[in-house]
């Protein structure tokens, strides 16, 4: 328990990284569609952060040992303060946002797919009501 404890205490950072066929329409979501700041960018792999301390990066499957799952299996879960304005941007912007729902944890969530077809789960804990 304590050497868990000491690897906890000395990160840094965490990354997410999803390795991608349709890696530059899918740089594109995160960056132009999703509006994630760029961190590190070459010609292969771009890594965004997604929140303090924690990072998402898109690598071309082409150029990596590691292949695409083509989103099976994936979600990533984004927790916003204004679950209703992002779901709003979302629609606008065409990236056919999910209705909203209701988790059991008193959390309001609609979801998203990337070029990839990884699920992006956007979410907002306790915000009351009904979604």
């Amino acid at each position: 328990m304590g050497s868990q404890r000491a690897l906890q205490k000395r990160m840094k950072s965490a990354n997410t990284i999803l390795y991608c066929r349709e890696w530059e329409e899918t740089v594109r979501f995160y960056r132009d569609r999703l509006h994630l700041p760029v961190r590190f960018s070459n010609d292969w792999f771009v890594e965004f952060e997604s929140a303090q301390g924690a990072r998402l990066s898109v690598a071309d499957e082409r150029r990596s040992s590691v292949k695409s799952s083509r989103g099976l299996g994936i979600t990533l879960a984004l927790e916003v303060d204004d679950i209703e304005g992002v779901r709003e941007y979302a629609e606008k912007a065409g990236l056919k946002p999910t209705a909203l729902r209701r988790h059991p944890w008193d959390a309001r969530v609609f979801y998203l797919v990337d070029p990839e077809g990884h699920r992006v789960e956007i979410w907002q804990a306790g915000t009351g009501g009904e979604g």
